[in-house]
C-alpha cells in the first residue's frame, strides 16, 4: 500500500526555520501533486501549499506566501516543504499528501488528496 512519510519537524524557536521532506514509500511521487498541510491544536486541518506533478509549480495559500518554499527533487523522490520566520502560531502537526488531480491556484482542499502521511510535529517556542 502506497504511504508517504513525512520528517524534518522538530522544536524551533520563534523567527527560525525548518525544511521539512516528504517521501514515498512503495511508489514515486513524481506523477502526484503534493499538499502540505498544517493542523494546529484546537483547529481544523488547512492546506498551506501545493507543487504540481508536471512542471513544478507551486502554489501557495496567500497567509504563508511570504514564508513557505515547496520543492521538489525527483531524484529523490522527495517533496520538500521550507518554512522560515516561523512563528508560535505555526506550531502544529504538518501533513503531506498526494493527489492525481491537478493543484489549484489559491487553494489547498484535502478533498483532492488521496494519500497521506502521519504527519510531523513542529513546535515553535523560545
Amino acid at each position: 500500500q502506497a504511504q508517504l512519510v513525512e520528517s524534518g519537524g522538530g522544536l524551533v524557536q520563534p523567527g527560525g526555520s525548518l525544511r521539512l521532506a516528504c517521501a514515498a514509500s512503495g511508489y514515486t511521487l513524481d506523477y502526484y501533486a503534493i499538499g502540505w498541510f498544517r493542523q494546529s491544536p484546537g483547529k481544523e486541518r488547512e492546506g498551506l501549499s501545493c507543487i504540481s506533478a508536471s512542471d513544478g509549480t507551486a502554489y501557495y495559500v496567500e497567509s504563508m506566501k511570504d514564508r513557505l518554499t515547496v520543492s521538489r527533487d525527483r531524484s529523490k523522490s522527495t517533496v520538500y516543504l521550507e518554512m522560515n520566520s516561523l512563528k508560535s502560531e505555526d506550531t502544529g502537526v504538518y501533513f503531506c499528501a498526494a493527489s492525481p488531480l491537478k493543484c489549484q491556484d489559491g487553494a489547498v482542499k484535502e478533498g483532492q488528496f488521496n494519500y497521506w502521511g502521519q504527519g510531523t510535529q513542529v513546535t515553535v517556542s523560545s
